[in-house]
């Protein structure tokens, strides 16, 4: 997992630069220009969609999620266990859901050949986000789960 996390970080780094760039960009060529970028919103606004899915992932791969521990402190170790098991094939069935439902929307989209209006694009690579994330979230909640139960 800490090669996925590595490349996570980077992705994450380059989504993200490249979304300050895009945003600048328009606020330069609005404003400054007087001649608004056509393709500078659209790319903002998929490469936001990009890095609100991957952060969420290695987020999750980070156990930086938001969690309330005031009720698993209180129970005893077994039940805490049990406890942890349970969130573990709750987050795999989660990833389950967005693999599945997330190549379901790739493919209808890639048969379609729908194309982004600005950037001319398959929405399906745009959409590829979904299942790719379902597929880290199902992973890292396995290896929980097995790493648990070892």
């Amino acid at each position: 997992m800490s090669k996925l996390k590595a490349f996570l970080e980077y992705l994450l780094i380059i989504v993200f630069s490249v979304l300050v760039f895009a945003v600048v960009w328009q606020i330069l060529s609005r404003y400054i220009f007087n001649q608004p970028s056509t393709v500078t919103e659209e790319l903002a606004r998929f490469l936001l969609i990009w890095l609100a899915l991957f952060g969420a992932s290695y987020t999750f791969l980070e156990r930086g999620h938001l969690s309330i521990d005031l009720f698993s402190e209180k129970i005893s170790m077994e039940k805490r266990y049990i406890l942890l098991l349970s969130l573990d094939l709750v987050a795999a069935l989660f990833g389950i859901i967005l693999t599945i439902g997330g190549a379901l929307l790739v493919y209808r989209n890639f048969e379609l050949g729908q194309l982004t209006p600005a950037l001319q694009i398959p929405m399906a690579v745009i959409y590829l986000a979904a299942p790719l994330n379902g597929l880290i979230i199902l992973a890292h909640s396995f290896s929980e789960f097995t790493r648990r139960r070892a």
